[in-house]
């Protein structure tokens, strides 16, 4: 091998290249920088070419991937689905009716003093248990016994009166007979007969008047005693007290327009529940039908009773009909003013048909059911009668022989040909 020399005179001689783009030592400039120029160029080709190769890759990935998405959605839409179908129900049977209600006493009566004076005894409160009869409060009216006392004073003295006339009567009786016989024998004059005659009728007008007057007195007697018994406040019927505004001592007025109420009564062993049923069930609503009340604060429990009256007209306003059901409260589990729930078991008129509830569409063209008919489905609209929740009753829309489609696919349209999977038969009820 040959020494290289590195004298100025060999390094300006020699000169050397490694390739087309090497940069020679002793260029100039300008080639220096057409040099840089080509190796950028061709970096940027390259780069170019290789995110081309990479985006080709990638469309056609994704070519792949929509047509695979194409096919299966084509083949969904070709396919059959399965569908669960169902007969239809016609039903006879009574329908359940849950209303709202609210609980009265089977009678009630706010009592007002009919006597005036001060209370000198009471003797129940709010809450007691009361019988027919039993004494509530005494008011103490010392007048009204003065006067009851004079009045069979009067009484007395009257009955004395009547005595005496009756005895004046007699004498006089006794004497217009002797008179008639001396003036029959010319001993005594006419005149005397006739005063003596006419003496007998007064003294018997006497009588009547005296007897008048005693029955007069006798009413006034009896008046008194009657507003002396009043001073004893009585139970009109059994019940329970519920209000009582007076109390020892109270002052009370025997008035039509500003007497004293005293207590309130209420008769809770029978409790009358008030409900206003619709139209539409009102018509079989008749006496003797049994109805299930229930309280929510009284979880578990259920208060059976029957319709005992209506009344037999509806209210303009609402269209409901005022109905009310009488509750056996013997146990006095019941408090008047309860709100309750009250269920009916309402006679059908006619037959309706019924359908499960998840046979429904509800959709922008409002309640519609596909019915199954030679293995294609088909859309129609219905109106509704009724919904508890499990089944709806149908007004119109379908017929006693159809038979609608259960589990209804999302993309099912009219007229799309469907496969049956679970067949099931309803009978009509009874």
């Amino acid at each position: 091998m040959t020494p290289y020399d590195h004298s100025p005179t060999a390094l300006e001689a020699n000169d050397f290249t490694a390739g087309d783009d090497a940069i020679a030592v002793n260029d100039s400039p300008a080639l220096v920088e057409r040099s840089r120029t080509r190796l950028a160029r061709r970096i940027g080709l390259g780069t170019a070419a290789t995110l081309l190769a990479l985006l080709a890759v990638g469309a056609v990935q994704h070519y792949a991937a929509h047509h695979a998405a194409v096919a299966a959605m084509q083949a969904r839409r070709s396919a059959v689905p399965q569908v669960r179908v169902e007969a239809v129900k016609v039903t006879t049977s009574a329908r359940d009716l849950s209303l709202p209600g609210t609980m009265s006493a089977f009678e009630s009566a706010t009592i007002f003093a009919r006597q005036s004076g001060y209370v000198s005894l009471r003797k129940v409160d709010i809450g007691s248990k009361v019988k027919a009869g039993d004494v509530l409060a005494i008011i103490a009216a010392p007048e009204i016994d003065d006067q009851l006392s004079q009045a069979r004073a009067q009484l007395l003295q009257m009955q004395a009166a009547l005595k005496q006339a009756q005895a004046n009567r007699g004498l006089a009786s006794i004497t217009d007979k002797r008179t008639a016989a001396l003036v029959a024998q010319g001993w005594a004059s006419k005149q005397q007969g006739d005063t003596d005659r006419a003496g007998v009728q007064a003294q018997e007008a006497a009588v009547s008047v005296a007897q008048a007057n005693i029955a007069a007195q006798q009413s006034q007697v009896a008046r008194l005693e009657k507003l002396q018994s009043y001073s004893q406040v009585i139970a009109p019927f059994d019940g329970v007290i519920t209000q009582r505004s007076i109390d020892t001592g109270s002052l009370v007025t025997a008035d039509s327009t500003a007497g004293s109420s005293m207590f309130a009564i209420a008769r809770t062993n029978v409790m009358r529940v008030q409900v206003q049923v619709p139209q539409d069930a009102a018509l079989g609503l008749k006496e003797g039908v049994v109805a299930d009340v229930t309280v929510p604060e009284m979880p578990g429990r259920t208060f059976t009773g029957h319709v005992a009256r209506t009344a037999d007209a509806l209210q303009a306003g609402t269209r409901t009909l005022l109905v009310e059901v009488d509750v056996d409260n013997a146990d006095g589990a019941l408090a008047a003013g309860t709100y309750c729930t009250v269920k009916f078991q309402v006679p059908r008129s006619n037959p309706v048909i019924q359908i499960p509830a998840e046979a429904l569409i509800f959709n922008k063209d409002g309640t519609q059911v596909a019915v199954y008919l030679d293995g294609k489905a088909q859309i129609r609209k219905v109106a509704l009668a009724e919904d508890d929740g499990d089944h709806v009753d149908i007004a119109t829309g379908l017929s006693p022989s159809d038979r609608v489609i259960v589990n209804l696919p999302v993309d099912l349209v009219d007229g799309a040909a469907v496969t049956v999977r679970d067949m099931k038969t309803a009978k009509a009820g009874s």
